[in-house]
């Protein structure tokens, strides 16, 4: 025991000069920011969403438009008289126009106008989502491989005591004090901590790997919880009040309601297919002829220029137009429907979040607790053995007790924090800030 723990000290020794250059949550996220195709993906289609403004502000600014064109003509023509008389005429036809639509009253290009201002803030809600669901990602993974390392390193750890305690039985066998079962039963616990090493080497490199997805760069050496890391309760710690915010701050609730908001105005810009429609419409435009369309002629040139209301009133359009109101009417009702849901999903996942964090410290100081009494135990085994009084197997399961404790209190501790940050985005108040905060508790 003396060797593990010699070995332990120098180990943490080893990790502290290493976590000198070790990466830490906020460097390992900011990586993640510029290298995580998932959130990239979510600013390319912001940046997108952001151009359904201009697109439904046009509805409402003038149209305007250039033509021009050129024609050559070559008539020949015969009379027919007696005798029949030909004539001929070759010219050429230029002309340009410039018109411009002005709408005065289009009822759906300015309900439509309002859709657009809804999309372009959806877009940003979507995105503002995409961020906090990045932060949620980037912890999650920083903290898995956090805890591979704590698997692995008490698998080794394990490795090394029960190796001691191997020796000691075979020791104890030659001189007989020992009976062939202790050696055989450390053998056996022993070889089965080799095969939990290895399995435990393998996830570090699965989790190394999926961080590597969201960063770009191999987290060789990160920074880790510092020991007896003491963390607070929510605050307010009230769970009513979390629930409260998150009915109407969960960025899936205000997407949703943007969402009924958008189907309301569907409902409208729908029903304005029954309405007139008025347009300010002006021309301005010039031909000119060259040659002669008559012989002898000289050419002619001519400008005009008009101006005018023009009125539209539909008719009768087949029904298509009371089909898409009515269609209308039942996605909103679907918009209210998803609405409902995403509050209701809010509240129980800030409720599940809450209790998370709770029950999550809980759990910490009763395994705090724990880990200090399995030592006990495993100090009194050893000591009951040397006497005597107790045998190998006794001292094998306090350590595997002690080590897995120590395990569960590590994972214990890394849930609470990470059910932290989902209590925040549960109300919609997670930022970079509070992934600072976490950082704070690394070393």
């Amino acid at each position: 025991m003396k060797h593990a723990l010699k070995l332990t000290i120098a180990l943490a020794i080893a990790g502290s000069a290493m976590n000198a250059q070790s990466a830490d949550l906020l460097q390992v996220y900011r990586d993640a920011v510029g290298f995580d195709a998932q959130y990239a993906a979510a600013r390319a289609a912001r940046d997108a969403g952001r151009e359904k403004l201009p697109q439904g502000r046009a509805g409402l600014l003038p149209t305007i438009g250039l033509s021009a064109n050129t024609t050559w003509s070559d008539i020949e023509s015969t009379a027919r008289t007696s005798p029949p008389v030909t004539r001929s005429a070759a010219y050429n036809t230029n002309a340009w126009g410039v018109s411009l639509s002005q709408p005065l009253f289009r009822w759906q290009n300015w309900v439509g106008y309002q859709q657009a201002e809804l999309a372009v803030a959806s877009a940003e809600t979507q995105f503002a989502l995409a961020s906090q669901d990045l932060i949620v990602r980037v912890a999650q993974a920083y903290f898995d491989v956090l805890l591979a390392q704590e698997t692995l390193a008490t698998a080794q750890a394990q490795k090394v005591a029960i190796d001691q305690q191997l020796e000691s039985a075979k020791r104890n066998f030659e001189v007989g004090t020992a009976t062939i079962t202790d050696t055989h039963e450390a053998q056996a616990r022993f070889d089965l901590t080799v095969a939990q090493e290895i399995a435990a080497e393998n996830d570090l490199t699965v989790k190394r790997q999926t961080l590597l997805t969201l960063t770009g760069k191999d987290a060789v050496a990160l920074k880790v919880l510092q020991p007896k890391v003491q963390i607070g309760r929510p605050q307010p710690d009230d769970i009513g009040q979390w629930v409260a915010s998150a009915e109407t701050g969960n960025l899936g609730v205000q997407l949703a309601q943007t969402g009924l908001e958008v189907a309301s105005r569907e409902i409208e810009k729908q029903r304005a297919g029954h309405y007139p429609t008025l347009d300010l419409v002006a021309t301005h435009g010039r031909s000119a002829i060259g040659g002669s369309v008559i012989p002898g002629g000289t050419g002619s040139d001519s400008k005009s220029s008009t101006i005018g209301l023009q009125l539209a009133v539909p008719l009768y359009a087949g029904g298509a137009v009371s089909s898409r109101e009515r269609e209308a009417v039942a996605l909103k009702e679907k918009a209210r429907a998803d609405l409902d849901l995403a509050r209701r999903s809010a509240t129980l996942g800030a409720r599940q979040a809450y209790l998370g964090v709770t029950a999550g410290l809980a759990q910490v100081r009763a395994l705090e607790a724990g880990v200090a009494s399995s030592q006990l135990a495993v100090e009194s085994n050893k000591l009951g053995y040397e006497v005597g009084v107790r045998i190998n197997i006794d001292v094998l399961n306090a350590q595997s007790q002690l080590f897995d404790t120590r395990q569960k209190l590590a994972k214990a501790r890394l849930d609470t924090l990470i059910a932290q940050l989902r209590l925040k985005a549960a109300t919609g108040n997670l930022t970079e800030d509070d992934l600072a905060t976490l950082n704070a508790l690394l070393k």
